[in-house]
């Protein structure tokens, strides 16, 4: 998907909102438990639900191989049916690979071509050769661990290097990588601070935002810090869209959560545009 469609869905929709499917059969409604690919069942529910208040929808790939064969198997059907009911959606295949040379190239071949995924999270601790065969795909996308919301991200990412955090020399080494237009970056909402930082480092970029919500991070901190002219952002919610409900009627409970962060959201793009 080119960058001009997400951004139109975004303005169609006023809605900056990626829905994360980290589905969990252990918490979905009891009544699914029965049913013959209940993975595919509920995930198709939730996107059915939530399509008309998200621009994006994002299955956590760990979610699905748990489950082996089976699971990978509602895997491809979830992103078959997503690209074929809603082709206007954006895409994500939540599986921060991060290997070098052809086995870096083959994951992104399985994420882009035999999925069909628009974009994928990719770990950068192994430098270019792990991310440039993603970026090889054309209108496919590559979103890199930027900063990132657990409580041991610090070990690493705000180590100084040469009297910097190294999160910023991965951030700002990365732009200078064949294709960089191409890449978004993973910020972590419980760090609204960062988000700011790194919109000053970044202007132009996407980012993708996990942890508001169920985590605790808050949607006006973050787009306060983080929105730009082209809003810039993809800000994920899933345990507060997933269960939002046990009961039979669990698709609407998701589809009001969603909607309710949209409206949200139109409130902060129309006060950006304004200001």
């Amino acid at each position: 998907m080119k960058r001009s469609a997400l951004l139109d869905q975004i303005k169609k929709k006023q809605s900056f909102l990626c829905v994360g499917l980290d589905v969990d059969l252990e918490k979905i409604p009891p009544f699914l438990q029965t049913v013959e690919d209940p993975l595919f069942e509920f995930s198709k529910a939730i996107v059915e639900a939530t399509a008309p208040y998200a621009v994006a929808f994002k299955p956590n790939i760990a979610f699905f191989e748990a489950y082996g064969a089976q699971g990978w198997a509602s895997l491809e059907k979830l992103i078959t049916f997503i690209n074929q009911h809603y082709p206007e959606l954006f895409t994500i295949a939540d599986a921060k690979r991060g290997d070098i040379g052809n086995t870096a190239s083959r994951y992104a071949k399985a994420f882009f071509e035999t999925l069909g995924f628009d974009a994928v999270t990719v770990a950068p601790y192994m430098g270019r050769d792990a991310v440039e065969p993603f970026l090889a795909f054309p209108n496919k996308h590559t979103i890199l661990l930027g900063l990132t919301s657990n409580p041991s991200a610090a070990e690493f990412q705000l180590a100084e290097v040469a009297g910097k955090p190294l999160y910023e020399k991965v951030l700002l080494q990365s732009q200078q990588w064949n294709n960089a237009s191409q890449l978004m970056y993973v910020v972590g909402a419980t760090k609204p601070e960062g988000l700011k930082k790194i919109r000053s480092l970044l202007p132009d970029a996407f980012f993708l935002v996990p942890g508001v919500g169920a985590q605790g991070g808050s949607l006006a901190a973050v787009a306060e810090a983080g929105l730009n002219a082209d809003c810039g952002l993809l800000v994920n919610s899933s345990r507060g869209i997933l269960y939002a409900s046990q009961g039979e009627q669990f698709a609407q409970a998701s589809a009001d959560q969603a909607k309710a962060l949209q409206q949200e959201m139109a409130h902060y793009l129309s006060n950006f545009k304004k200001g």
